[in-house]
């Protein structure tokens, strides 16, 4: 599965997936965040720790999830819904990790009133923050119009 980040003004980003189980998908324009795309995160941290049933592996089995546009008019012959039915808790779990790899990597408190326990390892952290360093660093050297690629 390709998946493009387009980097667009105004601290603005759209995503287009390609080559998945399942029509080509987009998700229109949204806000980049403070560092790069959330979805940009789920993608570094996911590889990172081998996660294959989170939102990339999800996308990649034909879910698609609010937001998302068919990027051709037709019918989506294999039901998103179905895979989310399946793999909904892997996916929760992933976000969950997800979350708490970037809070860990972009400096936000890991304790107190509201904050729960870490779903990750010190070994676990040890490879997503290196990956997010990579995927910062990537999405920073895209100029307006641009995309990054990677590939799932």
């Amino acid at each position: 599965m390709e998946i493009f980040f387009r980097k667009l003004p105004d601290n603005q980003h759209e995503i287009v997936v390609r080559d998945r189980r399942g029509p080509d998908v987009r998700l229109p324009a949204q806000p980049v965040g403070p560092t790069m795309p959330h979805d940009l995160v789920h993608l570094a941290v996911e590889q990172a720790l081998g996660l294959a049933d989170g939102f990339w592996g999800a996308v990649a089995q034909g879910a698609t999830f609010q937001g998302f546009e068919l990027l051709t008019a037709g019918r989506h012959r294999r039901s998103g819904l179905k895979v989310l039915r399946r793999k909904g808790d892997a996916v929760m779990a992933a976000e969950l990790s997800v979350n708490w790899a970037y809070r860990v990597w972009s400096g936000l408190p890991i304790e107190g009133r509201g904050i729960g326990r870490s779903p990750l390892h010190d070994t676990d952290l040890a490879r997503t923050g290196p990956a997010l360093d990579a995927a910062a660093s990537r999405w920073a050297a895209v100029d307006e119009g641009d995309c990054l690629i990677c590939h799932w």
